[in-house]
């Protein structure tokens, strides 16, 4: 009986000690929350003499929203900073050591790269008028700014609002330096911005003599020559120490534009800038109208040279090719026998300067790129842009633009070699994966049709489809790669219409698989290496790898019936040759932004891209245009005087232009003809006015001199 008694009386002390512990916890947080109170009241008291009101009011406001808007900025600008100084990663200031006399292949010397600053002249040790010719036409108040000049970016803006057009730059040395060690010459807003942090962070880590140096031995003043020391050896025959005013002031005009005012090139437009050279010299108060009147009276004459224009950028390229190839530990002094053609890299160049001068201002379109190679992978021709003096940017190996529908071939390669033949039918309608939903280029559908017509029209639903339903990306990806294709592919299922980028030299190597029958080849463009005693160092026949067979000879049959219809019955038709047949595939990227043409023969591959180094659109202009109109011209020279080369899985004659279609020519004997049995390749209005003219010869009875008949009809 007592037991429940004992428990009572067990838990009533306990019961008091949790009553006494809430009673303390109540009174600490009352105690705690009141005294925080008395604080905050006392704070609060005390922050009351600081306060202000009217005008002072105002400033502090404005000071705080200063500081906040200066704490924001700073996070954005390191942001925007990071990007440009990883740039700076890797010994910067490190020269290429290598010099080389590059070689054609025929053995004829076409350029040279390397170490041609080893006798760059202290700043220090250069006359004065040297220094003040360049610094008051480049930058003025170098020794003033930071690397930014703001002065000057308002001087350049208020002349060029004052002229209506662009006649002053705002750019410091600093910055033009941190261009040429850094970045590329391409108009973008992310590559101005890294281009002023950059100028900052050169005047931070280097002295104004320094800066000045690197600037006056890095910089390309024309001729294939770098740096003022190698420019005053080519066109005066000098060293600089011994440079005039008026060869100083030619030498320093040549920064802006050293294509256009070359004095080997054009004398007179070198003189003229030397002149305004040498008006800014006075203007800057470096020196009085007095001082340069005798070098006005007295222009400068550069020294007779052979005018023969270098081929600088397949030499860049090459030059890096170089030292991937060279052995280690060999000589750095070394003759490089290239894979270049100079009759072809003049036919590419003339190819695309001729047909931008004629309708680049009705497309709208300034720069293009070309890489042509044999089927071997020896690069014949390199067309980076068309003034190197301008931009020494290199479009054709560097510039990664989207390849539109010129990457289709791709997807279909890995459908035949997935068990697709060429008239396989498939579906030409409405699709959609996931959120995707691609239409055709007319925004109607033709139904069921076979592969080979999907490709020659450019359909765009059907390798999507191909992609979604048979294939899948990785396939394509690895095919592409097993193609020796290096620009990086974006895997985006968006891909399989072009939305990735590439290279010509990577398109122009891709497709070189289907005119090898399905043979990766490496591409490449030195042959051999030597010292100059001639010892042996590299033999791209000797110690290249064999080709491999990355595509199975039914696939590669399969695409080169299907492309070889694009130029005869699709929408490359600009690009048909009048000797042979030649297959090939058009590419035209979103709002027209870009436009290419990638084709081939038995004997050729080129690819050809045309648009903005600024990425806005062209005027409409697709690749069944002017790119494929450039890739004709150059191909139909290409081909005169060699023997003709058919394709692999392609059984039949050659073709040859006759009225406005192609038709077969007389059998094997047709297809065996060599080139100087070839009619020089000819524009179509050319070809039409003697077709008229032959006629009318035919009209005559009375025509005596038959041989002249003869030559117009075969014409």
């Amino acid at each position: 009986m007592n037991k429940p008694r004992e428990k009572r009386q067990t838990k009533a002390p306990r019961a008091t000690r949790l009553l006494a512990l809430d009673a303390w916890i109540d009174s600490t947080l009352y105690e705690a929350g009141f005294k925080l109170a008395e604080i905050w009241e006392s704070i609060t008291i005390f922050s009351r003499r600081f306060r202000v009101y009217g005008f002072k009011r105002a400033t502090v406001e404005l000071f705080s929203e200063g500081v906040t808007l200066a704490a924001v900025g700073s996070v954005v600008m390191l942001g925007l900073a990071l990007p440009a100084f990883e740039e700076t990663a890797g010994d910067w200031r490190a020269q290429d050591d290598y010099a080389v006399t590059f070689l054609d292949r025929y053995g004829n010397e076409i350029g040279q790269r390397g170490i041609i600053q080893l006798d760059s002249v202290p700043v220090d040790e250069m006359p004065d008028h040297v220094i003040k010719a360049i610094l008051a036409t480049e930058d003025r108040r170098f020794f003033e700014h930071f690397g930014i000049d703001f002065l000057g970016l308002a001087r350049a803006f208020t002349e060029n609002v004052r002229a209506n057009s662009v006649v002053q730059g705002g750019s410091t040395l600093t910055q033009q330096l941190a261009k040429n060690l850094f970045l590329t010459n391409e108009r973008t807003l992310e590559r101005k911005v890294k281009e002023a942090f950059l100028s900052v962070w050169l005047e931070m880590n280097l002295s104004k003599s320094e800066i000045l140096q690197y600037y006056l031995d890095r910089s390309y003043l024309g001729g294939g020559t770098f740096g003022i020391s190698a420019a005053a050896d080519f066109y005066f025959d000098k060293q600089v120490k011994d440079m005039s005013l008026a060869e100083a002031a030619m030498i320093a005009g040549l920064f802006k534009a050293p294509a256009r005012y070359a004095p080997h090139v054009n004398l007179p437009a070198a003189r003229a800038r030397a002149n305004e050279v040498l008006t800014n010299m006075v203007q800057a108060g470096f020196m009085s109208e007095g001082q340069v009147l005798s070098a006005r009276l007295q222009p400068a004459t550069a020294v007779d040279r052979d005018g023969a224009e270098a081929p600088d950028y397949f030499l860049d390229w090459a030059f890096e090719e170089v030292k991937r190839v060279i052995p280690n530990g060999t000589t750095h002094s070394l003759v490089a026998r290239t894979t270049l053609d100079p009759d072809l890299q003049k036919a590419a160049e003339e190819s695309l300067e001729f047909h931008l001068r004629q309708y680049g201002k009705d497309y709208d379109v300034s720069e293009g790129a070309i890489t042509l190679m044999d089927t071997n992978g020896a690069v014949r021709a390199i067309v980076g842009g068309r003034d190197y003096g301008a931009s020494q940017f290199n479009r054709a190996t560097k510039a990664e633009r989207q390849t539109g529908s010129s990457f289709k071939p791709y997807v279909y390669a890995v459908a035949m070699e997935n068990g697709f033949e060429p008239d396989s039918l498939i579906s030409d309608g409405p699709i959609s994966w996931g959120s995707w939903s691609p239409r055709n280029y007319g925004r109607s559908y033709a139904g069921r049709v076979t592969l080979t017509r999907a490709l020659i029209k450019s359909y765009n639903t059907v390798p999507v489809r191909l992609a979604r339903d048979h294939l899948g990306i990785d396939p394509i990806i690895a095919l592409i790669k097993s193609f020796g294709i290096e620009s990086p592919l974006n895997g985006h299922k968006t891909m399989v219409l072009g939305t990735s980028g590439m290279t010509t030299l990577d398109q122009a190597t891709g497709y070189s698989v289907f005119a090898n029958g399905g043979y990766a080849d490496t591409r490449f463009g030195i042959s051999q290496l030597s010292t100059h005693s001639a010892r042996l160092l590299y033999d791209h026949g000797r110690d290249a790898s064999p080709p491999r067979r990355v595509l199975s000879e039914k696939a590669a049959a399969s695409m080169n019936q299907m492309l070889i219809l694009v130029p005869e019955q699709g929408t490359g038709r600009r690009a048909a040759l009048p000797m042979t047949r030649s297959a090939g595939k058009t590419g035209t990227t979103q709002s027209y932004r870009d436009g290419w043409y990638v084709g081939y023969t038995g004997n050729y591959v080129a690819a050809v891209w045309l648009g903005n180094d600024d990425f806005h659109p062209t005027r409409r202009m697709t690749g069944g245009s002017l790119p494929a109109m450039v890739w004709q011209r150059m191909m139909a020279y290409a081909h005169q005087n060699v023997e003709i080369k058919s394709l692999p899985g392609i059984e039949g004659p050659m073709r040859i232009e006759t009225g406005e279609e192609l038709v077969a020519s007389e059998g094997a004997e047709g297809a065996s003809r060599k080139r100087e049995d070839l009619p020089l390749a000819l524009s179509s209005r050319t070809s039409r006015f003697l077709r008229e003219l032959a006629g009318d010869f035919k009209k005559a009875p009375s025509l005596k001199n038959q041989s002249a008949l003869e030559t117009v009809t075969a014409l």
